[in-house]
């Protein structure tokens, strides 16, 4: 098995555009290089755009902005992604390549505080088929309802690192990011809200969808 999934994810990564494969490497050289996600789940990623049809995307977190690329390139001619995060430095190194892959007029960055930025979506009014979660651990339960608000009906909302590395199963782990995702990890399957489930995928990726 380690075998066939070392083989899968060497096919997946000879799939990546030359873009994609040029920003994750440029990404991987940074300090905090490790905080991008993984070939494999932005795939998986592209993958659900595709299944849900979207033509708007919600990212809370985008780094580098791999993830973001790799969406956009998955959404039609007239999708568009909305990319939330604190930092124009790590933005302005995703927009270089957004623009060499030539869908940057698809992604509109909104710099600021996650909570201030999901804020001001509910207060426009803004409806997305998708939401991608991948910011600070302890803002997830707050970006969760606010995604509820923010997401279609039979929408999609995908939380990364909902396994956190096997520690929200851990009961004696108790800082502040892993109590916080076991506890929205159980609040989200319990909800009848969502229809839900968690995948192995990369770090643990929980799928609600807004019923």
């Amino acid at each position: 098995m380690p075998g066939n999934v070392s083989n899968y994810i060497s096919e997946v990564i000879s799939r990546e555009t030359p873009v994609q494969r040029a920003l994750r490497s440029e990404t991987a050289k940074m300090e905090n290089g490790g905080m991008a996600t993984t070939p494999d789940q932005v795939a998986f990623l592209q993958m659900l755009v595709q299944l849900t049809s979207a033509k708007k995307v919600l990212e809370i977190g985008t780094f580098t902005g791999y993830s973001a690329l790799s969406m956009a390139l998955a959404l039609p001619a007239d999708g568009k992604l909305i990319a939330c995060d604190m930092s124009k430095k790590w933005t302005d190194i995703g927009r270089k390549f957004w623009d060499e892959a030539g869908i940057g007029g698809k992604i509109e960055v909104r710099l600021g505080s996650g909570k201030d930025s999901v804020d001001t979506l509910v207060k426009e009014g803004v409806s997305f088929d998708m939401a991608f979660i991948d910011a600070d651990k302890n803002g997830y339960d707050y970006y969760y309802e606010a995604c509820l608000k923010l997401v279609r009906t039979g929408g999609l909302i995908a939380f990364d690192n909902m396994l956190w590395g096997g520690d929200v199963a851990d009961a004696a782990i108790t800082d502040r990011d892993t109590v916080s995702l076991r506890a929205l990890n159980a609040k989200i399957i319990r909800d009848e809200r969502v229809d839900a489930c968690l995948l192995t995928v990369a770090d643990g990726i929980m799928l609600a969808r807004r019923r």
